[in-house]
């Protein structure tokens, strides 16, 4: 698996039975506490192999360092959180590459393996399944906000266990109640990758606006017009593929198009499996998971209600 559907990661068939799994990922800060940047950019790295129903098992860091201007200290933080998730998810970190960078960014590129049955697209959704989305959304405003101060730094508080949170519970628990297609909402927001699920499936997909779980400061955030670049971006990539009740507040769409860092697992699975699955989530600290929509029979593409 390559670069055909957008899917999360790239597979490499070791075997019958055996795949490797391959991704890489870095962010820049999320704010001001750098043990918490090197936390969430591992998590974010690490989900990639999650999504793809895989089990990471080895990193190198990844380390664009301003060469003044930031304590070492800060530095070593930022890499003992990295470190730290790293050993939660059992993966070993290997080894890693640093260059002289005036804008801060870490992350990982991340090995992960699989077997070949296991393996998850974000583009084998079949008709009637259910959607979950795992994680609530909100994270890219929230953020922004705090860097053009908009929102103090403290709110950073409100999505920290969320972030830096692994997607482990969740791939495990898909891969128990066979889930059929999964993809994490990262970077081009829940309507980019639903987009691409919807997309690679050749199938429709309809969200009920209201079931999404979010943030309820990152509705706020958006009533106050915080700017994210990437929103646009996230639009003109959806186009015209996405229809939107008129019903829908302006912020509840706006929502669909944030950016999210560490974000959930959007797990498409059969109906009659929803439910079980749900609970599973739930019992094991997956706490906001929902079913937030559904998979039909049409020409692909998205269409967002208020049901």
């Amino acid at each position: 698996m390559g670069f055909d559907t957008s899917d999360d990661a790239g597979v490499y068939r070791l075997s019958d039975e055996l795949c490797l799994i391959q991704t890489a990922d870095f962010i820049t800060p999320i704010g001001d506490d750098p043990y918490l940047f090197g936390q969430v950019a591992a998590a974010n790295a690490l989900s990639d192999i999650y999504a793809m129903g895989g089990k990471p098992i080895s990193a190198i860091n990844l380390c664009c360092f301003p060469p003044q201007g930031i304590e070492k200290k800060f530095l070593t933080e930022i890499l003992q959180g990295g470190l730290d998730m790293l050993e939660k998810a059992g993966a070993s970190l290997i080894g890693g590459h640093t260059i002289k960078d005036d804008e801060l960014k870490y992350g990982l590129s991340v090995n992960g393996i699989a077997n070949v049955k296991d393996i998850k697209k974000n583009s084998s959704a079949r008709p009637g399944d259910k959607l979950i989305l795992t994680k609530p959304i909100g994270t890219g405003v929230i953020i922004q906000a705090i860097k053009q101060k908009v929102t103090p730094e403290s709110s950073l508080s409100t999505i920290a266990e969320s972030m830096s949170g692994l997607n482990e519970a969740a791939c495990r628990l898909m891969l128990k109640h066979n889930a059929g297609a999964c993809t994490d909402i990262s970077g081009f927001g829940l309507a980019g990758h639903g987009w691409e699920m919807a997309k690679g499936s050749g199938l429709g997909i309809r969200i009920n606006a209201r079931a999404i779980p979010h943030f309820p400061l990152s509705l706020e955030l958006l009533k106050k017009d915080v700017k994210i670049g990437m929103n646009q971006a996230i639009r003109d990539y959806v186009g015209k593929n996405i229809s939107v009740g008129k019903n829908i507040s302006k912020e509840y769409e706006a929502l669909l198009f944030d950016p999210q860092t560490s974000g959930g697992l959007l797990i498409s699975i059969p109906s009659a499996s929803a439910d079980a699955l749900l609970a599973d989530l739930h019992q094991s600290g997956v706490k906001q998971a929902k079913i937030i929509g559904e998979v039909f029979q049409s020409a692909p593409g998205l269409e967002i209600t208020s049901n």
